[in-house]
């Protein structure tokens, strides 16, 4: 198995750690998919696979019209995706996906937990390239389906691996591959659970308890932002 198995096998899920962070989360990235291509899953790909997200979520469905509905108004605010980059205690790299209506907002609150919480508030692509940016898709399992073949035959689509989990299929894929998968998948009749895109570290570090308590502690506190998405790390 590759880097991706590891890494989903080996981290928390400690992201969306509540219903409402994810309600919101997802409701911010519906609005930001509606207003880039419109209303109409249909036509929208991007739309359609946030769909299927709320649904795996149980988001409830008055909620997702409510998102798109919103989304066309005109006073509904228009959210920006910012990335910050720091690192944490004892050198670890931590990297902060936001979606925001207010950059000035966001970005004091970010720096904020860096300094108080023992990190470093840091430039831009001071440690993104320490990450892979990929996209996944969780599929339903097909019966007959050998996921070697599979993935050879998905290679030219940008897939990097594939492997099974539980009763699902799990697609890794470089993150400018998503449309190319995307359709490959739709069109080949595999349902999608869901879709989203992830940063995996080309390398991690080690640390002792005591170090990794004082990292989880600022971890914590930049998910606790509103206005914070995911934050991803080096740390083993």
């Amino acid at each position: 198995m590759g880097r991706a198995f590891e890494y989903r096998k080996a981290r928390k899920l400690k992201r969306w750690g509540s219903m409402a962070k994810t309600f919101t989360r997802l409701g911010k990235d519906i609005t930001m998919a509606v207003k880039t291509s419109g209303p109409d899953p249909v036509a929208n790909s991007r739309l359609r696979v946030l769909i299927q997200n709320a649904k795996a979520a149980n988001m409830p469905k008055e909620n997702v019209e409510r998102a798109i509905k919103k989304a066309t108004s005109k006073d509904q605010a228009d959210y920006k995706e910012v990335i910050y980059e720091g690192y944490g205690p004892f050198g670890i790299a931590i990297l902060v996906e936001t979606s925001t209506d207010n950059t000035t907002r966001t970005v004091a609150n970010v720096r904020l937990c860096f300094n108080k919480y023992g990190g470093a508030f840091g430039n831009s692509g001071s440690v993104a390239f320490m990450f892979e940016h990929k996209c996944n898709f969780k599929l339903k399992a097909k019966e007959g389906i050998d996921l070697e073949e599979l993935e050879l035959e998905m290679i030219d689509f940008g897939v990097s691996e594939i492997f099974a989990e539980d009763d699902a299929i799990i697609i890794y894929g470089d993150f400018e591959s998503f449309g190319p998968i995307q359709k490959y998948v739709e069109e080949n009749n595999f349902e999608i659970i869901s879709a989203e895109f992830e940063r995996i570290p080309t390398e991690t570090k080690e640390l002792n308890e005591e170090q990794v308590a004082a990292v989880e502690k600022l971890l914590e506190k930049l998910e606790e932002d509103e206005d914070v998405n995911t934050v991803y790390h080096n740390m083993k």
